[in-house]
């Protein structure tokens, strides 16, 4: 609040500091009146244009700026002391290059990383991890379960990561200006947002997992709908591989039908 106050102060104006800030008006002039509801005063002249401070606004200003500064270096200092104690690569920069291209490059750098994993993994068909997970866990449910979760994981990841990113960030700002931990910001805000679009994700994932288990089924199982259908090839039985074509495509509409369900119920807000 008393950052949004002192946003006003330097403009006199709601609009430009709600377009300072990033949030909307209403959030603005809902943050000043709970500051003179807490004050029992008004701390702005609204009678003039631009708004210019009573004598408890002036007040407010002289005890509100250094209190802000001091929470922004509080901030700065938590964070500092977090990422020091995680494991991390130093890179040595000279201070003209750290003071204006640095900071952008290495954000660059971080977010390559893990895009690099990303893009490591995601190319690979589920097919690819059959052999290893032969070998590894034989011929079992265990080995099905590995080869859904290889072939599925680095797509969901992908929806996952861009639907948060397509989140507005002016709603982000917004919140975090009225207050709202780190928590609240993910619950409240990037959650809902990309609901939406996580959920679509998961029908093409689901259709993926699919994909993967009846592959692996063909390929190497004792039992299930692949082993079924690679079953009556082997002994030219038409109708048996017909029959687990067809339980494979009734068994995804069911599948479907109750993901639905499940979609309408979490994002009834939205009808």
């Amino acid at each position: 609040m008393l950052r949004i106050f002192e946003a006003v102060a330097d403009t006199g104006n709601v609009s430009r500091a709600a377009d300072k800030l990033g949030i909307t008006q209403s959030a603005v002039s809902q943050a000043l009146a709970q500051v003179e509801r807490i004050l029992g005063t008004q701390v702005f002249d609204r009678a003039h244009r631009p708004f210019t401070l009573t004598p408890a606004g002036i007040a407010l200003s002289r005890r509100a700026r250094p209190i802000v500064d001091d929470i922004d270096r509080l901030v700065s200092d938590v964070r500092e002391a977090d990422l020091a104690s995680r494991p991390a690569i130093r890179v040595g920069m000279i201070d003209s290059f750290a003071a204006t291209a640095g900071p952008a490059i290495a954000k660059k750098v971080t977010a390559s990383a893990s895009q690099l994993l990303l893009s490591f993994l995601r190319p690979l068909p589920s097919m690819s991890w059959i052999p290893l997970s032969l070998l590894w866990f034989g011929i079992t449910e265990t080995q099905k379960y590995s080869i859904v979760f290889m072939g599925t994981f680095a797509p969901a990841l992908v929806y996952v990561i861009e639907a948060t990113r397509n989140v507005d960030p002016l709603l982000i700002r917004a919140a975090q200006n009225l207050g709202a931990s780190r928590w609240q910001v993910m619950r409240e805000v990037i959650l809902p947002g990309s609901l939406p679009q996580i959920l679509s994700g998961m029908k093409v994932i689901l259709g993926l997992a699919w994909t993967c288990v009846i592959s692996a089924e063909l390929i190497a199982a004792r039992e299930g709908l692949g082993f079924l259908i690679m079953n009556g090839k082997e002994f030219f039985q038409t109708e048996v591989v017909v029959l687990g074509m067809v339980m494979i495509s009734i068994t995804v509409l069911i599948t479907d039908f109750v993901f639905r369900l499940i979609e309408n119920h979490i994002l009834r807000w939205q009808q």
